[in-house]
C-alpha cells in the first residue's frame, strides 16, 4: 500500500506558509508533537509532579527508539542529547593499553570530534581520516588507518556540511576484522532513512531527536550492543543510570545492567512527551517508505541544481547520500537571508547552503528551491 504523504504533510502546519528545508538543523513541528508539549502543561497545571507516567514517558521512548533501530529496549540509553551519550561511552573506554587509538573523520560534526580529543589527556590518540581529492571519504582511506593500535571508530553516518554518507557497513566489517569497536553518529541520518544497527553491526550508535525523528532538543540516545554492556562502566553516571533507581543509594554506584547504565539523572521529561510523538510518526510511516522518499526528493534537487548550472558539492550517487542537498555559495550567509525572505527555510555550514529534506516536503517545495536559486545565482553563486 502507498504511503499518502499529502495527508501526513497537513500534520506540519508550518509547510502552509513556509519551504521548509531545515529538518537538519530542526524538523517541523507536527500536530501531534504540539499536542504533547500541551498534554505535559495540562498535566503540570492540574496534578503538579507525575513521576510515574513520567518515568512511563521515558520507558516509551526508550521502547519506540529501540524500534527505529531495530534493537531491544535493554541497548537504548535515553539522554540529554548526543553529546551526553558519547561522554557517556569515553567514560567507559580505557585508553592506557595498547588499544589507545581512536579514528574520527574530516566529516564529523565538532561534538564527535572534540569529546575524544578530550580524551587525550587520559591517553587517547585521536587520528583524522581526510577527505580524497574528489572530497568524499572512500572505504580505502579508514583501510589504511584502522590497525591493532584502534580502539575505536567513531564516525559520523552523514556530514553536516555537505550531505555525504559514508560507508558504515564497510567500515564496521574493516574495524571489527582488526579488532576495533565501531560508533556512528547517525543524527544526520536517523528517522530520514532505515538505520539497522544489528544490519551495519554497529557496537555504539548516538543521535537526538530534533532533526528527522520530529521531536525536540534537549534529548538524545545512545545504542550500546548486549554483548558490551557489563564489560563498559561509565564514570559519567547518575540516579537513573542505577540497578535500583529508587534505593538512593549513596554508598555505592551499582550500574543498571542494561544501557541505562549510560543514562545520568532527572530524565528529560517534558521532552519525553514530544519525543514520543515524534517517533510514533516515524514508526506510523515505515523508515523504508521515508528513505525511498527522500532519496527521490534530493535527487529531484540535485538534477533541478545541475539544470540551472549550479551544481551541488553532495555525491550525486544515491547510496553515498543523506537527505541534505549542499550547495556552495560565494555568499552563503546573504543567501540564507534571502530565501529566507522568500519564505523559504534553509541553512548553511561553510560555504553551503543545506536544503534537508524530510518526508512532508514535496516536489513543489524542491521545484520552487531551484527556482529560487536560479533567481539569484547571478549575485550568490559559487566562487570561480
Amino acid at each position: 500500500m502507498s504511503t499518502d504523504f499529502e495527508a501526513l504533510r497537513r500534520r506540519f502546519p508550518v509547510l502552509e506558509r513556509k519551504t521548509y528545508l531545515n529538518s537538519g538543523s530542526y524538523c517541523a513541528l507536527a500536530d501531534s508533537v504540539r499536542d504533547a508539549f500541551n498534554a505535559y502543561m495540562d498535566e503540570r497545571l492540574a496534578i503538579g509532579a507525575n513521576w510515574d507516567v513520567w518515568v512511563m514517558k521515558n520507558e516509551a521512548v526508550r521502547t519506540a527508539m529501540a524500534r527505529v533501530l531495530r534493537v531491544t529496549p535493554d541497548e537504548i540509553a535515553v539522554t540529554a542529547s548526543a553529546s551526553a551519550g558519547i561522554n557517556a561511552l569515553a567514560s567507559a573506554l580505557d585508553f592506557t593499553g595498547p588499544r589507545k587509538k581512536v579514528l574520527i573523520s574530516d566529516f564529523e560534526f565538532p561534538t564527535n570530534a572534540q569529546i575524544w580529543h578530550a580524551q587525550e589527556r587520559l591517553g587517547a590518540e585521536v587520528v583524522h581520516v581526510p577527505p580524497a581529492a574528489d572530497g568524499y571519504i572512500p572505504l580505502e582511506s579508514f583501510a589504511r588507518q584502522i590497525d591493532d593500535r584502534t580502539q575505536l571508530v567513531a564516525v559520523t553516518q552523514v556530514c553536516f556540511r555537505n550531505g555525504a554518507r559514508l560507508d558504515i557497513a564497510g567500515i564496521t566489517r574493516l574495524a571489527h576484522e582488526r579488532g576495533a569497536r565501531v560508533m556512528v553518529d547517525c543524527y544526520q541520518a536517523i528517522g530520514s532513512m532505515t538505520v539497522d544497527a544489528r544490519a551495519l553491526d554497529v557496537d555504539f550508535a548516538v543521535g537526538g531527536m530534533l532533526k528527522y525523528l520530529l521531536g525536540t532538543a534537549g534529548i538524545g540516545f545512545l545504542y550500546v550492543r548486549s554483548e558490551l554492556i557489563r564489560e563498559l562502566v561509565p564514570s559519567n553516571t547518575g540516579w537513573f543510570a542505577q540497578q535500583d533507581i529508587a534505593a538512593m543509594d549513596i554508598r555505592a554506584n551499582r550500574p543498571s545492567s542494561s544501557a541505562r547504565r549510560f543514562e545520568a539523572g532527572t530524565p528529560p521529561v517534558v521532552n519525553c512527551f514530544a519525543a514520543e510523538a515524534g517517533l510514533k510518526i516515524i514508526l506510523e510511516t515505515g523508515t523504508d517508505a521515508i528513505g525511498e522518499r527522500v532519496r527521490a526528493l534530493t535527487r529531484r534537487c540535485m538534477e533541478g541544481l545541475a539544470g540551472i548550472g549550479w551544481p551541488a558539492v553532495t555525491p550525486a550517487d544515491d547510496g553515498r547520500r543523506g537527505p541534505m542537498v549542499a550547495v556552495p555559495s560565494s555568499d552563503a550567509a546573504g543567501l540564507f537571508t534571502r530565501l529566507m525572505e522568500q519564505d523559504i527555510v534553509t541553512s548553511f555550514r561553510d560555504n553551503n547552503i543545506r536544503a534537508t529534506v524530510h518526508f512532508y516536503n514535496s516536489e513543489e517545495d524542491i521545484d520552487r528551491f531551484v527556482a529560487a536559486m536560479g533567481a539569484n545565482r547571478a549575485r550568490f553563486g559559487p566562487r570561480s
